[in-house]
């Protein structure tokens, strides 16, 4: 089979990376492959149609409202033309102020329900002892001061960037702050419009900026760099996985489906990665903890670097591997191979969180936003990954899926691994183990068997020597004789006896 059959399933050409309205910018598939700039734009006239066509409606449906009115009482009084127009305005204001009215209502009348003053001693218990469990359920204060010393350090370290530029450093905290706190009072909004609101206040600044530094864009990215930091470090509680989206939903569908293609192997993505090689597992080790890292960061564009310094670690394992300059269809299969061996956490959230609230330059071009498309088009395949990508068949892909079977069980006649290819050292050393064990197993059973034999030997030597001691005692019995009397034993004067005779010293 070719190269060029074997990657039919992972091949993306680079200029499906681009937005499709040719604007030459990347697209995101979050923004249905266009770039931020025409999204937002084809975002806007969506949202004014929508608002037009609301309008419309609500007028369609006053003036039916009014003719079921006038039928029903038998009036026949018109009003005049020139003022319909008018009073269907007024009338649809009344509407809206209704509408407004009886959701205010509604939302006063739960506050009342489930206020202190509506409840009885025993309510106000019960609920104070839930209260004390829920802040149980909150950060421990650890989380909450290391949280807290990153914020306190990111505002004085913006603080100190904004004395550099004087007055319009004054102008920009106060800007920044009072957008910080515009925030604090839209927490009801949905992802999209709070996002809405960020690239606004984004595009704003940006556009003052330039004006000031008279077309500097470098200076301009600087500022806005900083900006960004200060602005997403401080609201990153409250804008990463919105309880208005359903972001962690898709979080918890993409791990579970890392996890179901935990059988794919290197082989089958045609990774041209050797980690046999020291220099590329460090590599692919680096990669996996770079992509891993990403959650931890807080700022969008720290995140990108993250997916960055990744990327730059999987180019660098391909070309030590093929001695020779990657390609980017070397890449992208590698790529997806990363995210499968890190399954990282809270993928989708964060693939959102720099969607919405990263500064959009950066994902139109350069580096990181190339990197990050590519990532946005390995997650969709890894979605939409089936047997025909991976060179399987239906069949195969469905058993491997549920578990009846794995690629990994080899025909026991056929060599495990087969030479001439590049099998994944993990395989091997699994491979290996299982050999080792195999022959450890074989000889534990001869240790078995050689001590079963022993015990054997043993238990017959004491039969023979019982029965050898037991002939010689009967040829040769034991015949007890009685014990020889001393010398001077039937003396019985021995009390007459002189003493014997001791040694004398003569002094000479």
């Amino acid at each position: 089979m070719s190269q060029r059959s074997e990657r039919r399933g992972i091949h993306v050409d680079q200029s499906e990376l681009l937005c499709k309205k040719g604007c030459g910018y990347y697209g995101n598939a979050a923004w249905q492959g266009l770039c931020s700039k025409c999204w937002r734009e084809e975002y806007q006239r969506a949202r004014q149609r929508q608002i037009q066509e609301d309008w419309a409606l609500a007028e369609k449906l006053q003036r039916e409202e009014e003719a079921a009115y006038v039928s029903s009482h038998g009036s026949s009084q018109t009003q005049p033309p020139q003022s319909h127009s008018q009073h269907s305005l007024a009338t649809f204001s009344k509407f809206e102020e209704k509408k407004t009215n009886e959701k205010t209502r509604k939302v006063t009348t739960v506050k009342k329900f489930f206020s202190p003053s509506s409840r009885t001693a025993p309510k106000k218990a019960l609920v104070s002892r839930l209260r004390e469990s829920h802040e149980g359920k909150t950060p421990s204060p650890s989380i909450t001061r290391q949280s807290s010393i990153e914020t306190d350090r990111v505002s004085q370290d913006f603080v100190e960037f904004l004395k550099t530029l004087q007055k319009p450093g004054r102008e920009i905290h106060k800007q920044s702050r009072g957008f910080i706190e515009s925030m604090g009072n839209k927490k009801d909004l949905s992802a999209e419009e709070l996002s809405e609101c960020v690239q606004d206040f984004y595009q704003g600044m940006s556009d003052r900026l330039l004006n000031h530094f008279k077309g500097s864009s470098e200076k301009v990215d600087r500022v806005m760099d900083q900006v960004e930091k200060y602005i997403m470090t401080r609201l990153y509680k409250s804008v990463f996985c919105p309880e208005t989206s359903d972001d962690e939903k898709k979080d918890l569908a993409t791990q579970n489906r890392i996890r179901a293609l935990h059988w794919v192997t290197i082989q089958m993505l045609c990774v041209p990665v050797d980690e046999e090689i020291p220099e590329v597992s460090d590599s692919v080790v680096k990669a996996i903890t770079d992509i891993i890292e990403m959650d931890s960061k807080r700022v969008p564009r720290d995140k990108l670097a993250c997916i960055t310094s990744c990327s730059k670690h999987i180019f660098n394992a391909i070309r030590v591997t093929k001695n020779e300059p990657a390609s980017a269809d070397d890449f992208l299969p590698t790529l997806i191979y990363i995210v499968l061996k890190a399954n990282p956490p809270r993928l989708q959230s964060n693939i959102q969180y720099i969607t919405r609230f990263c500064n959009p330059s950066r994902l139109m071009t350069g580096e990181d936003g190339y990197y990050f498309t590519n990532l946005c088009c390995a997650i969709a395949f890894i979605e939409k990954l089936d047997g025909q990508s991976l060179n399987l068949s239906s069949e195969d892909f469905e058993r491997y899926m549920s578990g009846q079977a794995s690629p990994r069980r080899q025909d026991d006649t056929a060599p495990w691994p087969q030479s001439g290819t590049r099998v994944d050292p993990a395989l091997s050393q699994i491979h290996h183990n299982l050999k080792l064990l195999s022959s450890l197993e074989k000889r534990q059973q001869q240790v078995i068997e050689g001590a079963q034999n022993l015990q054997t030997e043993l238990a017959e030597w004491q039969d023979s020597v019982a029965r050898e001691v037991q002939e010689i005692l009967e040829r040769y019995p034991l015949e007890i004789k009685p014990r020889a009397s001393a010398i001077d034993a039937e003396n019985v004067e021995n009390d007459r006896l002189p003493p014997p005779l001791q040694p004398q010293v003569f002094a000479g």
